[in-house]
């Protein structure tokens, strides 16, 4: 994700919205069968399993990541997480979506507990994404934006059912 395309969130309201997405896939493939979880909408685009896989990875690999090294270092510069080569090295179609799903879900508990507890000091902690300075509060943002946009894409797979 491009850190200029999130907008800024209160810290209150992202961690509602962060907490919620775990339950949101998780209800999204107990709706779909599994002829819908593998279906993909477009040759570009992820099937609802291939959703999970890449929520679980990101916020394992990404999310987690970027924020222990916003904690814990001076002005980090954060690397970005190419999810369509990972979903591609990784073979998402054959990996299990609940389990993916599970796992997104311990993992984003665990980001949850970390930024709930934010002061307003470290919130604005600085680092670097790309060639843009950055400050930890649009790292939440950007998870924010990133989630919305996935429950979005998720909506519509479930509509075209």
């Amino acid at each position: 994700m491009d850190a200029a395309t999130f907008t800024p969130v209160g810290l209150a309201q992202a961690v509602a919205s962060l907490g919620s997405m775990p339950a949101f896939l998780s209800a999204a493939l107990a709706s779909a069968g599994k002829g819908e979880i593998a279906r993909k909408p477009g040759p570009d685009l992820f099937s609802l399993g291939e959703h999970a896989c890449h929520l679980r990875d990101l916020e394992r690999e990404g999310y987690l990541v970027r924020v222990c090294r916003m904690l814990t270092e001076r002005e980090p510069a954060l690397e970005p997480f190419d999810g369509d080569a990972v979903a591609a090295a990784r073979n998402y179609p054959a990996q299990d979506a609940f389990a993916a799903a599970r796992d997104f879900g311990a993992a984003r508990a665990e980001l949850v507990s970390m930024v709930a507890t934010l002061s307003p000091a470290q919130l604005a902690l600085e680092g670097t994404f790309g060639e843009r300075r950055i400050c930890f509060a649009d790292v939440v943002a950007m998870m924010v934006e990133h989630d919305r946009g996935h429950r979005a894409e998720i909506e519509q797979l479930l509509a075209a059912r």
